[in-house]
């Protein structure tokens, strides 16, 4: 195992947290098992900084929507300001849907780092969402229903809310939680995916905020300043790239394909545990 962060390793995290971290397949599980693949951690320093590490590089995805979503952002802002009524209304539904998670991750934080951070946790919530998902595309609100992002409720942003708190669960995957719910609530493809991305960019940014303030001087002292950079610029890109191509795909063929590589990659991980 090693304590150092090369340039390879936060490439290779960068890109698993940026092709990951919107695509209903678990950024935070995904990132887990390659740094066990990698050989990074070993000691418990080293393992509090990959930690740290894990949550800190999604402020390249984070990034990444505030490019890609700009207009929906400047209608937010000016909803707070009082200029637009529909940004008012996605505000406050935003507010509504990130109490729940926030608060039971604050409350649970520890607990769930110490017991559900591990490839066997990961592995078993990968295989159970992935037949999740194979079981909703037989539903007929798979595909979504007809209700736009400018009718969104603040008791469905509530719903949906809760429905994330379950992604504290590394592997489970704030992104497919967040859609499934936006689609059984009636809500169209499109608007279930582009609150689901405004809703992980609040949840993101306060995750990343939170834990920069509480462990960022010990991942610095750890790991550096310019490799973790490097790592946040890579997770930038690919998460980019990873959004356009989930939102033109779910448009047309669907949840399915991400249910079989859940499945897929899950069995790979337990057999990996089964062999040592």
């Amino acid at each position: 195992m090693s304590s150092d962060l090369s340039v390879l390793h936060a490439i290779v995290l960068g890109l698993v947290e940026g092709l990951t971290e919107f695509l209903p397949i678990s950024s935070t599980g995904h990132l887990l098992v390659a740094q066990r693949v990698l050989g990074l951690g070993g000691t418990e320093d080293a393992d509090m900084a990959l930690d740290t590490y894990a949550i800190c590089i999604q402020a390249g995805a984070i990034a990444a929507v505030l490019v890609l979503y700009r207009q929906r952002i400047a209608q937010l802002v000016q909803g707070l300001g009082g200029r637009s009524e529909d940004g008012r209304r996605l505000l406050i539904a935003l507010v509504a849907a990130f109490i729940p998670a926030a608060a039971i991750g604050v409350a649970l934080s520890d607990p769930i780092r110490s017991a559900l951070f591990g490839v066997g946790p990961v592995a078993g919530a990968w295989i159970v969402g992935g037949l999740a998902i194979l079981w909703v595309t037989r539903k007929p609100w798979s595909n979504g229903g007809t209700a736009t992002l400018e009718e969104l409720t603040v008791r469905h942003a509530l719903i949906i809310g809760l429905a994330q708190a379950l992604a504290l669960w590394p592997g489970v995957s704030r992104s497919l939680v967040t859609i499934l719910a936006g689609l059984a609530l009636g809500y169209t493809m499109r608007a279930a995916v582009e609150f689901s991305f405004l809703l992980g960019l609040v949840t993101l940014t306060a995750a990343t905020a939170y834990e920069g303030v509480r462990s960022g001087g010990q991942l610095v002292d750890t790991f550096g300043v310019a490799t973790p950079l490097l790592g946040l610029a890579v997770a930038f890109v690919s998460a980019v790239l990873a959004v356009r191509w989930m939102v033109s795909w779910l448009q047309s063929r669907g949840l399915a394909v991400f249910g079989w590589y859940r499945i897929a990659i899950g069995v790979v991980a337990v057999t990996a545990i089964a062999l040592g």
